[in-house]
């Protein structure tokens, strides 16, 4: 478990919206500084529809019916309800407003941040569905030469959860609709692929798998001090900073975790590889490279979020960035690579859930790479909700499916 968080591997290959009856769309900027607000959370709640926002603070929202209202947050800001008509759904202009906490609002305790870890981690089963639930979400995987795009993959999956106090072993994720675009350039041959992509919501939910992190044993080795609260839609939130302690035969992190002050449950986590001792850093995120290419990590990071909804918790949205350099031998310069990996919850199946069994299962050892085809249709994802791509990626892949149109027949 303590190499659960995305295990790569490198492989000399060569590299590589949806319309509905109701349509939501607009940018999230901080009100302060107008930059606009990455992986903002947007729900309407009326129809138990969300997605985040993109690197440019753009989103856009499918529903059935007409929402009455979209709900907007992220964490240090205050949460914003925003009414809809008819005539008032695209191009929104939402400003959060970043949240202050008063002086008269600071709580002391707790003052021991173990304690208060100790407790939330006795009340996942309380906090967490206790009942078994059904999924769809939104996820994309893409990896970057230097500065630019060699491979986009993405799509939409179902996904099982069982109840937070049964074993995972039945958790599963299953793809409805899948797509990629790679370069095929020659000089992008080295690429980078991610074992289970997909099943990161199941892999890497620390909550219901505490061996990754949550247990006694392992908190052990970690500095915990407590920080601000702040909030997150519309909660105060407890933070908790978790730092290296000692030192492993493995490579631990460092992070947030942001407790709910009322419910105490964990509402996001925020890790960081410790990239100090190079050889432990590689091990856990390296399978495979190809002869005479030398890996330099540089980051591994993830972030999970949590929602709260009528009393229950449930994961909403992970994201993986990892980045490296490569050396090879003979050559005099290094080349820096980054992939990102993401997912978002984007709706639950009020009935009856029931694991995701047969072929269509994704598997923790399985590439996304492998189960998807080639890019090609521009309605492609008709009736689904997805996490809007940045500017620089549309342009990107803009730019090899023209560049490329044979590669993507």
């Amino acid at each position: 478990m303590k190499r659960v968080l995305f295990l790569l591997f490198l492989n000399a290959v060569a590299v590589a919206m949806m319309a509905q009856h109701i349509v939501v769309s607009g940018t999230v900027t901080d009100e302060q500084t107008g930059k606009p607000v990455a992986q903002a959370s947007v729900t309407a709640p009326s129809q138990g529809v969300s997605v985040v926002t993109n690197d440019d603070g753009y989103f856009t929202l499918k529903a059935e019916e007409l929402p009455e209202a979209v709900s907007i947050s992220h964490v240090g800001y205050k949460t914003r309800s925003i009414k809809l008509s008819a005539n008032q759904l695209k191009d929104l202009n939402i400003k959060l407003k970043p949240t202050t906490v008063n002086l008269s609002e600071i709580v002391v305790w707790p003052s021991n941040p173990r304690k208060l870890v100790d407790l939330a981690i006795s009340r996942i089963g309380v906090n967490y569905s206790r009942h078994p639930e059904l999924f769809s979400g939104f996820y994309r995987e893409t990896a970057m030469k230097r500065q630019h795009y060699i491979y986009v993959a993405e799509g939409v999956v179902d996904m099982y959860k069982s109840a937070y106090n049964r074993e995972s072993r039945l958790d599963g994720v299953a793809i409805r609709k899948g797509r990629r675009l790679l370069s095929p350039k020659r000089g992008d041959t080295l690429s980078m692929k991610v074992m289970g992509g997909p099943v990161q919501p199941i892999l890497l939910d620390v909550v219901k798998n505490p061996d990754i992190l949550l247990n006694g044993e392992e908190l052990n080795h970690y500095d915990l001090e407590m920080e601000t609260l702040t909030e997150i839609d519309g909660r105060q939130q407890f933070v908790v900073k978790l730092s290296p302690a000692v030192a492993m035969p493995y490579a631990l992190y460092y992070g947030h975790l942001y407790i709910d002050r009322e419910t105490l449950a964990f509402t996001r986590v925020e890790l960081s590889l410790d990239m100090s001792d190079r050889e432990k850093a590689t091990q856990f995120m390296l399978v495979r490279k190809p002869a005479g290419v030398r890996f330099r990590p540089k980051e591994l990071t993830l972030l999970i979020d949590y929602k709260y909804e009528n009393g229950v918790s449930r994961i909403s949205y992970v994201r993986n960035t990892f980045r490296f350099n490569c050396d090879w031998k003979r050559k005099l310069f290094s080349t820096s690579f980054t992939a990102f990996c993401e997912m978002v919850v984007t709706g639950r199946n009020e009935g009856d859930a029931k694991p995701i069994k047969g072929r269509s299962t994704f598997d923790s050892r399985d590439l996304f790479y492998d189960r998807v085809e080639y890019f090609r249709d521009p309605a492609f994802w008709e009736d689904y909700n997805i996490i809007e791509p940045s500017e620089s990626l549309d342009k990107a892949v803009d730019k090899l499916l023209k560049k490329y149109p044979a590669h993507i027949n």
